[in-house]
């Protein structure tokens, strides 16, 4: 299989660099894989759990928004917070899930509908988390 540079970069760290066989992106607009030769996009990312795999091993690395990037030279993600599994603090995670719920009466209009909506991404991630991702 045809392998194409990755890089994953938040503002604390490098989180990934390296040759890949596949990438699978949360994009805002909906899931997304990424091969090598791949066409040149630009695509926002949402809270969810990107997949890089790799010589038949996969990472699973959360990442919490951020912009995706696909040109010639390969894929670049700049993503707002990225946690690979092994790093995580679930304990810390389920406890921020539950300060967003308990903010979100303070809310209103589009500022409610942009925090229910996280929330619910984050959720979702918590499940991921809870069943098929660990595995």
């Amino acid at each position: 299989m045809a392998t194409f540079h990755f890089d994953l970069v938040s503002p604390e760290k490098i989180a990934f660099s390296g040759e890949v066989d596949q990438v699978d992106v949360p994009g805002e607009q909906g899931d997304f894989g990424v091969l090598a030769g791949h066409a040149p996009f630009v695509a926002t990312l949402r809270p969810g759990i990107l997949t890089v795999t790799t010589g038949g091993s996969q990472q699973k690395i959360i990442v919490l928004g951020g912009l995706a990037e696909i040109s010639e030279k390969g894929l670049t993600i700049l993503a707002d917070v990225a946690t690979s599994l092994k790093e995580l603090d679930q304990t810390a995670f389920a406890a921020e899930i539950s300060g967003m719920e308990a903010k979100l009466n303070e809310k209103q209009g589009n500022e409610l509908d942009r925090a229910i909506e996280r929330l619910d991404h984050f959720k979702t991630i918590q499940q991921q988390l809870n069943t098929t991702a660990l595995h």
